[in-house]
C-alpha cells in the first residue's frame, strides 16, 4: 500500500490550517503537518521532507515569497513543490495551470474548496 501524501501547511491563520488538515486527513490519502509562521515552516520542511507545501503569501513574520526563496536555496528542500494559497488571488486571476504560477510555484485562491485543493495537489504531484 502506498504511503500517504505528506502535506506541509505554512499559514498564520490557525482556523485555515485546522480545516485544511481536517479535510485532507479525512480524505484518507494525506498526512498534514502545520506551521503557523515562516521560520517554523522552513524548519519543518527540512526535517519532514513533505511531498508538497501549501504556503500563504502574507504572514506577519515572513512573507511567503521569502519562505519559498529560502526553501529553494536549500538543497534538501529545493525540489519540494510549493502551492501558494492566498486570498489575494481570485479565480478570475487563475485561468489554467500555466497561468497559475508565481515563479515556479503554483497558486490557488482562498477560500479553498477541499475538492479543488485535492485536485490541484494531485495534478502538481503527477507532473514529471
Amino acid at each position: 500500500m502506498k504511503e500517504n501524501i505528506k502535506v506541509l501547511v505554512i499559514d498564520d491563520e490557525v482556523d485555515f490550517c485546522y480545516f485544511v488538515q481536517k479535510n485532507l486527513v479525512q480524505n484518507g490519502m494525506f498526512d498534514v503537518i502545520i506551521a503557523t509562521n515562516g521560520n517554523d515552516g522552513i524548519e519543518l520542511a527540512k526535517n519532514e521532507y513533505p511531498d508538497i507545501i501549501l504556503l500563504d503569501l502574507f504572514m506577519p513574520d515572513m512573507p511567503g515569497e521569502d519562505v519559498a526563496a529560502s526553501l529553494k536555496e536549500n538543497s534538501a528542500t529545493a525540489d519540494i513543490p510549493i502551492l501558494f494559497v492566498t486570498a489575494l488571488a481570485s479565480n478570475d486571476d487563475i485561468v489554467d495551470s500555466k497561468e497559475s504560477k508565481i515563479g515556479n510555484n503554483y497558486i490557488l485562491p482562498k477560500p479553498v474548496r477541499t475538492k479543488k485543493l485535492i485536485e490541484t495537489i494531485m495534478k502538481i504531484l503527477s507532473k514529471p
